[in-house]
């Protein structure tokens, strides 16, 4: 690992250890903060903190990985119940400047094809393709989610070979339409309108949209881990967006 991905875990697990030294990675003079429940600086942090019942929390990193200033997480978290999250943090000169994250509660049960929300494969490879994968993810986001190009859906993937962390939806491109016409029988619609941004390294390809899940203003999170060229595997967190009067910073949820 680099010291950044080194001091992304640390400060992470120190949520569940209570340990300070990790916290001196972030700039207190300087912290911009896009969880929209905390406010800006090394004070906000602290207090969103305070606000778990001591000795509470609990903090299994799974993942992290690296795209320039960019460190991200994938992170199993039990604070006020189970949660699957992605933190994105941008460090300058050594320390962390800013931050963004998405949770999503995990259920208790496994998918349909019995996986969780953060099981799988945790070290990128293919380190020279980061740039040709982050096209791949951020191709297939454009094209499917957020344009419906439905056509162009298996040119992503090889076969039904596709390992899916859904909590919702089985393996495969076959696992992944049971999903959708489920929903559309249900009434539920999902709609990605914007990607704010695409981040990877290697063979794992992190994109993070803006739209709406049953007509909630949403983030989506997804992962991807790509296979010779082809999407093999994905992660994701859903997470509403709260109304602006509730906000305790004025940064938004995006702002990459």
């Amino acid at each position: 690992m680099t010291d950044n991905r080194i001091q992304v875990r640390d400060l992470l697990n120190a949520i569940e250890s209570g340990a300070s030294g990790p916290v001196a990675v972030i700039n207190p003079g300087q912290y911009r903060q896009h969880n929209l429940g905390a406010a800006d600086g090394l004070a906000g942090f602290e207090e969103l903190l305070s606000r778990l019942p001591a000795g509470s929390a609990r903090v299994r990193v799974a993942r992290v990985f690296q795209d320039g200033a960019f460190v991200f997480a994938h992170t199993d978290y039990d604070f006020f119940g189970p949660k699957a999250g992605f933190d994105i943090f941008r460090f300058e000169d050594g320390h962390i400047v800013e931050h963004w994250d998405n949770l999503q509660e995990a259920p208790p049960a496994l998918n349909p094809s019995g996986h969780s929300m953060i099981d799988g494969p945790a070290g990128s490879t293919d380190l020279g393709l980061s740039e040709a994968n982050k096209t791949l993810v951020r191709g297939f986001v454009d094209d499917i989610l957020v344009n419906g190009r439905m056509e162009r859906l298996a040119g992503y993937f090889d076969g039904d070979a596709y390992v899916q962390h859904n909590p919702a939806i089985g393996d495969g491109l076959s696992g992944l339409g049971a999903a959708l016409q489920a929903m559309a029988e249900q009434g539920i619609t999902m709609k990605y309108d914007r990607i704010h941004t695409v981040l990877g390294e290697g063979n794992f390809v992190l994109a993070v949209s803006e739209g709406s899940l049953g007509g909630t203003h949403s983030a989506f999170y997804d992962l991807f881990r790509v296979e010779k060229g082809r999407i093999a595997e994905h992660w994701d967190t859903i997470e509403a967006i709260p109304p602006r009067a509730s906000w305790r910073n004025a940064n938004g949820k995006f702002g990459f």
